[in-house]
């Protein structure tokens, strides 16, 4: 079962949807939707500090602080809040082992 998000959608429901992967399960979200909103819609954080213990769901929203990095399953990671979902992505909330 998937607990609601962190966002939650009150109007905008007429976008067509796109399916992706995080954390191995699939989720759901909207085409022109960020990796952010994405993530936020369905989950309650992007991933959790590399400093303490607390989850991160973003700092800035707009690409300056460096705090909505999160990974593909492949290994590279990407901004959340300027890069858009696309079909089929699959995303993790931790690096990869061979993440360096």
């Amino acid at each position: 079962m998937i607990k609601a998000g962190r966002i939650v959608r009150l109007a905008e429901h007429d976008r067509a949807g796109v399916h992706f992967f995080l954390d191995g399960q699939t989720r759901s979200a909207l085409v022109g939707d960020t990796v952010l909103t994405a993530m936020l819609a369905s989950g309650l954080a992007l991933r959790m500090s590399e400093f303490g213990p607390e989850p991160r769901a973003g700092f800035c929203l707009m690409g300056a602080c460096q705090d909505c990095w999160v990974w593909q399953e492949e290994g590279p990671r990407l901004r959340a809040c300027t890069t858009l979902i696309t079909e089929g992505i699959r995303l993790r909330t931790t690096p990869p082992e061979s993440w360096p």
